[in-house]
This record gives C-alpha cells, sequence and structure tokens, in this order.
C-alpha cells in the first residue's frame, strides 16, 4: 500500500481527503475567496432534489457523478459546509482546506535506499529461471508459479486490469504492448501545493504519464508484457487501463478516486488494483470523540462515497483488489492512531481508533480482497499489516529484511523489481539528466533499451502496494481463461466467481509457530510483534493462502464452489 501507502512508504501517498482536489485550476490563477467542496446526497435523493439543496447552500455544482451522488461545488460563503450537511437532502460537505505543510515522507517503500550505506557491496541474488532478461530477479513471479500459469493462460487482450494510482508511464517499452489509450484516464489535476509546479496549463497531465513512479510500478507487475525485452508480468498479455486517481505527491482524494471507481463500472474494467488508503484519515470513523464535529462529518461522507463507488463499480462486474497496508497491524484490532490527518492546516493528534465504527478504505470497504505481504521466504513482512477481518490472501510483496543470518539479508533482491518512469528516477538521483545508472544505484536500477534506442527503467520496491497488483494479475488470468463474451462487445466474469477461484486455489499456508511472531531478529521493536490466529484453511497472515497462478488458470471452475 503506498502513502505514503500507511504509515509506512514511500515513493507515494495514498489520501483520499474527502475534499475536492485541483479542478484543473492553473497553477497562477489569482486568488479567490471562492472555495472548493465535495458534497454527497443523501441516499435515494434525486440529482435534481440534491442540486437544488447545494444551491439553498449558497453553493454552485461544477461536476457531477450521478451513479453515486457524488457534486463538486464551488461557494463562496464561509459557512457552506454547515450549511449543507444541515440539509435534510445531503449527507455532508467538506472544504479543500489549505495544505500548512507537506507530508512527512515514509520509508517503507524504499527502505533499501534509506539503508543503503549498511548494504554496499552485497549483491543481489536471483533464482536461475529466465523469461524476459530481468525475470531471474522475480522471485514472486515464481512464488505464484505465473512462469507456469502462461504456458496455459499468458492473459487475453479483451481483459481490462485498472490501476488506480498515481499514472501509468505508457512510453515504457515493458507497458507500451499493452497499454489501453480509449480506456485510461486522468481523474487528479495536479495541486501545485503538493505536486509542484503543473507540467501543462491545465494542470491535469496527459494520460500515458506517470510523475510519481507507484502506479507504473503497480502496472509491470500486474501486465509487463513477455516480449523479450526487460521483464514480464503477471498476465503479460492483458490490457492496462490508467485511472490516475492519485496525485503525483502520493495523496489519493475523494472525487478523483470515486470518478475513477465510477468510471471502471461504466466501461467495464475486469478488474481495479488499489494500493492505497483513504487520506487524510488512516482510519475513517462514523464518531470519534477525539475529532471535531466538521472532522466527523468529513469521515462519514468520505465512508459513504467509498461505499457508494465500490458497489457501482463491483455491480458492474469489476473485481475489486486492494493493499492490506504496511502499518505492521491487526486491521481488527488498531492502534491508536497518530497520524491522521495527514494532509489540511491541523497537524495530526492521537486518535484511539474504535474497530466497530472506523475503516480503513478502500481495503475495508465493501467486495474488495484485502492482500498481506511476504518475502521471499514466505515469512510475512514486518511492515504488512494482517488479521482475520479483513486480509484475503497472501502476496509477494518484498522484504528487505528478509533472510537473517544469510547472506541475503538486507539485500535489494529481497524487493520487486518493476517498471518506473525514467523521470522519477532523475528526480530520486540514481538516473542522471543523459539517463545514464548513477555509481552506486547499479544493484537497484536497471536499464534496458530496444535496438530502435527505446529505453525502459526498473526498481525495487517493497510493500503491500507491491503484493496487491500480484493478485490482481492472477484476478485476470482468472478471467482471461474462464471468462465469456457478454453481449456484443463485451467480456468478462461475475467478480464474485472470480474470488472464490481465487481463494479456493490459493496455496494454503499455516500460521507460523510460535503463532507470535516477532521481528526483533531484523531491529525491529515490540509494535511490531505479530500474533497470526486461524487455521491451515484461513488465517490473519495469509487469508486462504498466497495466490498461486498456475492452480488458478488449470483447475477448473466450480460455478458454486466456496473457499
Amino acid at each position: 500500500m503506498s502513502k505514503r501507502f500507511t504509515a509506512g512508504a514511500v515513493a507515494v501517498a495514498a489520501s483520499l481527503a474527502l475534499t475536492v482536489t485541483g479542478l484543473g485550476v492553473p497553477a497562477t490563477a489569482a486568488p479567490s475567496s471562492t472555495r472548493t467542496f465535495t458534497v454527497l446526497a443523501e441516499s435515494g435523493v434525486s440529482t435534481d432534489a440534491a442540486i437544488a439543496a447545494i444551491k439553498a447552500a449558497g453553493g454552485t455544482v461544477v461536476s457531477r457523478t450521478d451513479d453515486v451522488g457524488l457534486f463538486q461545488v464551488r461557494s463562496d460563503r464561509a459557512d457552506f459546509a454547515s450549511r449543507a450537511t444541515a440539509a435534510g437532502a445531503l449527507l455532508g460537505a467538506a472544504e479543500e482546506k489549505a495544505i500548512g505543510r507537506k507530508p512527512k515522507l515514509d520509508r517503507v517503500e524504499q527502505e533499501h535506499l534509506v539503508a543503503a550505506a549498511a548494504t554496499k557491496g552485497k549483491v543481489a541474488k536471483g533464482n536461475a529461471k529466465k523469461m524476459d532478461p530481468l525475470d531471474d530477479k522475480l522471485w514472486g513471479l515464481d512464488m505464484i508459479r505465473a512462469d507456469q500459469a502462461r504456458k496455459i493462460e499468458p492473459g487475453d487482450r479483451r481483459v481490462t486490469v485498472g490501476v488506480l494510482d498515481t499514472g501509468v508511464d505508457a512510453s515504457q517499452p515493458d507497458l507500451a504492448p499493452n497499454f489501453n489509450w480509449a480506456l485510461s484516464r486522468n481523474f487528479a489535476p495536479d495541486i501545485p501545493d503538493v505536486d509542484g509546479p503543473c507540467e501543462v496549463a491545465s494542470c491535469l497531465d496527459p494520460v500515458g504519464t506517470d510523475d510519481g513512479g507507484h502506479g507504473t510500478h503497480v502496472a509491470g507487475t500486474i501486465g509487463a508484457a513477455a516480449n523479450g525485452f526487460g521483464l514480464s508480468g503477471v498476465a503479460p498479455k492483458v490490457s492496462l487501463v490508467e485511472l490516475k486517481g492519485g496525485q503525483d505527491s502520493g495523496y489519493f482524494f475523494l472525487n478523483p478516486v470515486v470518478n475513477a471507481l465510477v468510471h471502471a463500472g461504466r466501461s467495464g474494467l475486469d478488474v481495479v488494483n488499489m494500493s492505497f488508503y483513504v487520506d487524510p484519515w488512516l482510519y475513517n470513523c462514523t464518531a470519534n470523540p477525539a475529532d471535531n464535529p466538521e472532522q466527523q462529518a468529513e469521515q462519514r461522507t468520505i465512508i459513504e462515497a467509498m461505499k457508494r463507488a465500490l458497489n457501482f463499480a463491483h455491480g458492474k462486474g469489476v473485481t475489486l483488489v486492494g493493499s492490506l497496508g504496511n502499518n505492521n497491524e491487526d486491521l481488527g484490532d488498531p492502534r491508536t492512531d497518530e497520524s491522521s490527518p495527514d494532509y489540511g492546516d491541523t497537524p495530526p493528534y492521537p486518535r484511539p481508533i474504535d474497530n466497530a465504527s472506523c475503516w480503513d478504505l478502500p481495503v475495508e470497504g465493501p467486495h474488495v480482497i484485502g492482500v498481506s505481504a511476504v518475502g521471499p521466504s514466505g515469512k510475512k513482512a514486518d511492515y504488512s499489516n494482517y488479521g482475520t477481518e479483513q486480509i484475503s490472501v497472501a502476496a509477494p510483496g518484498g522484504w528487505f529484511r528478509d533472510g537473517f543470518g544469510t547472506d541475503t539479508y538486507r539485500t535489494d533482491a529481497n524487493m520487486i523489481l518493476s517498471t518506473y518512469p525514467k523521470k522519477v528516477l532523475q528526480e530520486e538521483g540514481s538516473v542522471d539528466e543523459d539517463g545514464n545508472i548513477v555509481a552506486g544505484f547499479e544493484d537497484s536500477v536497471f536499464k534496458q533499451c530496444t535496438a530502435k534506442g527505446e529505453c525502459g527503467y526498473y526498481t525495487y520496491l517493497q510493500g503491500t502496494s507491491m503484493a496487491s497488483p500480484h493478485v490482481s494479475g492472477v484476478a485476470a488470468l482468472i478471467v482471461s481463461r474462464y471468462g465469456k463474451q457478454q453481449g456484443r462487445n463485451g467480456y468478462g466474469m461475475a467478480p464474485d466467481q472470480v474470488e472464490q477461484h481465487l481463494y479456493r486455489t490459493a496455496a494454503e499456508h499455516a500460521c507460523p509457530e510460535p503463532r507470535l511472531q516477532t521481528y526483533t531478529n531484523e531491529g525491529r521493536d515490540e509494535t511490531y510483534n505479530a500474533y497470526c490466529a486461524g487455521s491451515l484453511n484461513f488465517n490473519g497472515f495469509y487469508g486462504y493462502g498466497i495466490v498461486d497462478a498456475y492452480a488458478a488458470v488449470k483447475s477448473p471452475l466450480k460455478p458454486n464452489a466456496r473457499p
């Protein structure tokens, strides 16, 4: 899970503030007393009635998403939010507040760079097998038997996988063959305060670009082409659809994410990968006493809007996959949240979390397949969230500290290698202005060029954000293998059926003994201690098991089977 993807991950964040983002206003726009809000209509209220209530409260509708009753609104009234919340036809409203500060970078996903000095001189070792040139470094493909699965089912071009993330670099030679330009969209205009200056006048980056990097990495794991170049993904022949719902800085705001999910449903996408959580709140609560009334109303709106969007997408045939998060906690017994809000003018403060009335979204939302992360040894990664309440399956997410006591401990090869934009690597300092890898990064960044001189770049990350796309890839293979023609132009498979087959074919993995796992050898304190509850069939570390691509495409489909 990216974030600033939980209280621990770097490259990108997952903030889904309840407020509207950007509106495509150029960075040079003059200051205005007009403010922007996200408004959600009460369930069952007509669009006309909701718009009338918004107008009566002093707002002007800028855009609307009728399928879920979401409105983007501008108003110059200081009391608009309270007036809208008080209106019987509206559930709630919240303003996009001043930034106040930039988010603190979290170093889970790029832990290897933070620890570079300690690992200098260690050699990254991969497996001995090769498909594409860099596939010998993809232990994750081995673990889930994706290399064997593609001999039976490499993926069907008609199967579409949405990457709801920071964007996708469609110029990457491993992604270009599978990129679906027709369905891809950008729903998240740049916000200069957190994303830096807009690259284009509208602040809406062109489709096929990724200034954050996280989405491109996720896309490569799902569906990088098996083309004799670079590396290959779990489902190397499916179509990849960019759903840019995240800011370049890593935030994911409500309006873009809801619109991305609605677009996925309307467009008939088969799978959507979501490697983020709903910011500015790590947990969105209905009435947390630590929050003021305005904050409570904001979170209730986030909860309801996300529920509607996820239900809508699922109802339209989308299989939803989400990362459990990198906060090393049991989602059924959450700790006090000390990281929220991570956006806006209010500094984070301690928030005791009531599990019955608080949700980590989208992974705790309806119909979402929740994914934990394991390292090459199969052990739950220290950072990975877990727990029988929300976990569904486990998958390779990388774990830099795996292999304690061996020469693989604290090596880049323990992480997940995938596609990455050259521009972001240059900004991070691992690739120079001429496109060459900077000395000292040879074990963490790779460059491959085609005969035509088109070059692709690859780097290591770790996190549940890297585990989730492995599962999305397997889900896409299931649809490719067992999906059916639906109507004149459609092709797909009921998401509940995809989910059941995914669970049934996962490789069962028992809890470790002792069940209380500590990570002191890996240098972690007691807050990382994790208890694995459950049975061989289903437990808090592995869910129904580690996903198995080969079993998923080889095992006959059982229409009414339960895991």
